[in-house]
């Protein structure tokens, strides 16, 4: 699950909300970025986690690190949860899954997963924009300014993500 540490990434075009377009490349010229999937903005699990790496933006500015987060959420739901968390790194919005494919991070429900979801009063249609049900693998990729992954984690248990310490602990083994 994933791209392993080690692979080089294509230069991926990314939409951040209210921001020009870029691409990957481009964001790299300011040095490594850590490419931060989450599931959207109804998972709980991925709020907190935004949440933690919004208030913790002061390690990785120290680090030179730009955090991008990416779901499949259309624009608007996307931008929702950029305001609600104050998220100050950008928010992609992939719902065509261009990003998730190219890193190998998609997760496909199946209907009893759409029904679970629905029953919590998620609509990943509606969340989505598209009828693929599909999301992402809860994932964290840093990647190096030669486009290189050099520390990844993904999971298909949602609830397994690394501690901010235990990442941080990676990003600077990696970067050694």
């Amino acid at each position: 699950m994933g791209l392993p540490v080690g692979s080089k990434l294509p230069d991926l075009a990314l939409q951040p909300m209210g921001a020009p377009a870029t691409s990957l490349h481009g964001l790299l010229e300011n040095g490594p970025v850590l490419l931060v999937f989450y599931r959207g903005g109804w998972c709980p699990y991925c709020n907190f986690q935004l949440h933690e790496l919004a208030t913790s933006g002061s390690e990785f500015q120290r680090r030179k690190i730009t955090p991008v987060a990416i779901s499949v959420d259309q624009p608007d739901p996307a931008s929702q949860t950029q305001a609600s968390w104050q998220i100050p790194f950008p928010v992609v919005s992939d719902p065509d899954l261009r990003l998730h494919e190219a890193l190998k991070v998609v997760f496909q429900a199946d209907a009893a997963e759409v029904k679970r979801l629905g029953g919590y009063g998620i609509d990943l249609e509606a969340a989505s924009g598209r009828k693929h049900h599909r999301y992402a693998v809860p994932a964290l990729f840093l990647v190096d300014t030669d486009s290189v992954v050099r520390w990844a984690h993904a999971d298909t248990d949602y609830k397994i993500r690394p501690s901010l310490s235990q990442l941080l602990e990676g990003i600077d083994g990696a970067l050694r």
